[in-house]
């Protein structure tokens, strides 16, 4: 599993038109599925994204997780975080799990996040959906995670 994962002021997305997610201080996650990916590293992920210390401290350190300063977070599925570039010029995505597995995956983020960090408000777009993401990006602070650990 991938995340670009940005402190923002505020975000939000919109499908049609229509805003289908929005948070206040706190962190938007763009989030990849990957083919191998399951229980493992949703855990990975959810806890990684929660205490991941990219907010400032009272001398300006970042040092506080989105739990310490009571943020929000956005979760917005992005296959295309799998997409290879190496060879030619057009992304090839067969790292990137098929759309079924993909949703199952990113929707079992969603729930682990809700359950073990109930007071955390999550909110996300729409699975497969265009969307258009606004964002106030914080610093800016933007930070990539793989649950492989390849970055």
């Amino acid at each position: 599993m991938r995340a670009v994962v940005q402190r923002v002021k505020r975000a939000q997305v919109r499908v049609n038109g229509e805003v289908v997610g929005k948070i206040s201080k706190g962190i938007l996650a763009l989030v990849g599925i990957g083919i191998n990916d399951g229980e493992k590293d949703v855990k990975w992920m959810a806890d990684k994204l929660v205490n991941l210390r990219i907010f400032e401290d009272e001398n300006s350190k970042m040092n506080l997780s989105l739990l310490d300063v009571g943020g929000e977070i956005l979760l917005v599925s992005q296959f295309t975080l799998y997409g290879d570039c190496r060879r030619g010029r057009r992304p090839s995505f067969t790292d990137a799990a098929d759309p079924e597995k993909g949703r199952k995956v990113f929707e079992d983020l969603v729930r682990y996040l809700r359950q073990k960090y109930g007071n955390l408000r999550v909110e996300t777009g729409v699975f497969r959906a265009m969307m258009e993401v606004e964002l106030v990006n914080d610093g800016p602070v933007t930070i990539l995670l793989d649950s492989e650990k390849k970055f």
